[in-house]
């Protein structure tokens, strides 16, 4: 008996069927190194996907070359070779779609997206699987993918030439990292993942807070002083316990005073000064 699931393409320059099963190492300073899938494992969710499939030496020959894609799989993610890695998961999930082992297979393409820089991808695969599997043990992983996948970890590279102020940018995608941590936090809170989304929500709370007071100051030079109130106003509400706290309670003294609001300019200066003493 021949399978038709298993027809799928072999590699011309390894000769092997597209299989694998990477788990995520994860990096260094942001991820811990998850726990590689047993090979044992593997096989069972290959026999889950191959159900009737395993009845001859052939068909048992090809469930190992399966196993050594996926081993061969591994060693490309290992070494930095997203590109190998992700054409042999998209292959394989193309041929599973349905099974154990696709699923594993979303969890392994959204870290090779994001460790790729394809932060689009990481971000559509995570959804994609939280969608699919919402009660999936795995849903902590996705959603700190898709948090890292949209946090603007590190200034470009003209940026750090021209030495950019990029609290200055419009927060854009920074807002939907903080949600996802957020989310995870909140869902998750004993996940391995949740303490260093904590970490990246306070990050992304004072940038956001900065960017507030920003927008705030810039009406404040022009003379818009009620945006500059309300900017600023609202910046020390959502953001509260931000560095960042202490510039929104100055525009907001400095736009109660250019309104003629002598009294709530002071009482401003009063909490800026019991809760920032060396801010003046």
């Amino acid at each position: 008996m021949v399978c038709g699931i298993l027809a799928a393409r072999w590699f011309e320059d390894d000769g092997f069927f597209v299989v694998t099963m990477q788990s995520m190492q994860l990096n260094s300073q942001i991820m811990k190194r998850a726990r590689w899938l047993p090979r044992l494992s593997l096989l069972v969710l290959l026999g889950t996907a191959l159900v009737g499939c395993a009845g001859d030496p052939e068909e048992r020959t090809e469930i190992q070359n399966i196993t050594e894609a996926y081993e061969k799989a591994q060693l490309s993610i290992a070494t930095g070779n997203y590109n190998r890695g992700i054409q042999i998961f998209e292959a394989i999930q193309a041929r599973f779609p349905f099974s154990d082992l696709s699923r594993q297979i979303q969890l392994e393409l959204m870290y090779a997206y994001y460790r790729s820089g394809k932060r689009e991808q990481a971000v559509e695969a995570a959804e994609t699987f939280m969608r699919e599997n919402p009660i999936h043990a795995r849903v902590d992983y996705a959603l700190y993918i898709q948090g890292l996948a949209y946090f603007d970890d590190d200034p470009g590279i003209l940026e750090r030439m021209f030495r950019k102020d990029t609290t200055k940018r419009p927060p854009k995608e920074i807002e939907r990292s903080y949600a996802a941590f957020r989310r995870l936090v909140e869902r998750f809170p004993s996940s391995e993942y949740a303490p260093d989304g904590e970490q990246r929500m306070l990050y992304i709370k004072n940038r956001l807070a900065e960017y507030e007071n920003h927008v705030a100051d810039y009406y404040l030079r022009r003379g818009a002083y009620v945006a500059a109130l309300n900017r600023a106003k609202s910046a020390l509400e959502q953001f509260n316990g931000a560095d960042g706290n202490a510039q929104s309670l100055q525009i907001m003294a400095a736009a109660y005073e250019n309104l003629g609001m002598a009294e709530l300019a002071a009482d401003t200066r009063k909490v800026l000064a019991t809760n920032f003493p060396n801010e003046g």
